[in-house]
């Protein structure tokens, strides 16, 4: 049965997407830490980070730094916190969110209801601070 990062990824599931490339997407959280939090997904179906091809776990991290990147100029962060904990959902995904604090690493703190317009307004500010970066051919028009 198909995660549901995979139906995301599939289309079947809404998502905020801020990047898409041939071997990932990132989307941003339903329920995140802090405004902008981005999920990095790989496009295939993997449960385990070190169970797959090293070029993959780099080139998540390669774009969870660009992503970390806008972030921290799209919401005046001090840094750009990572995380991979994959117990929710069978699926390999990186966490990247804009951090002020050690507090901000708290998953205890996720939003599960936040609203709609603010997630849109992350996804557009994160978009626009991506193309800034040169990142344009990967970031999916608003």
């Amino acid at each position: 049965m198909a995660t549901v990062f995979s139906r995301i990824i599939a289309g079947e599931l809404p998502a905020r997407f801020v990047w898409q490339d041939p071997a990932c997407v990132a989307f941003l959280s339903a329920a995140p830490l802090q405004p902008g939090h981005t999920l990095v997904v790989p496009r295939e179906e993997v449960d385990e980070w070190v169970e797959v091809d090293p070029a993959l776990v780099t080139h998540l991290t390669t774009v969870a730094q660009q992503i970390g990147k806008a972030q921290v100029a799209a919401f005046s962060a001090r840094r750009a916190g990572l995380m991979i904990a994959g117990y929710e959902i069978p699926h390999l995904h990186v966490h990247v969110w804009p951090s002020t604090s050690l507090a901000d690493f708290d998953l205890a703190r996720v939003d599960n209801a936040p609203d709609p317009a603010d997630l849109d307004d992350a996804a557009a500010r994160l978009r626009a601070a991506l193309r800034d970066l040169g990142h344009g051919e990967v970031v999916p028009q608003d």
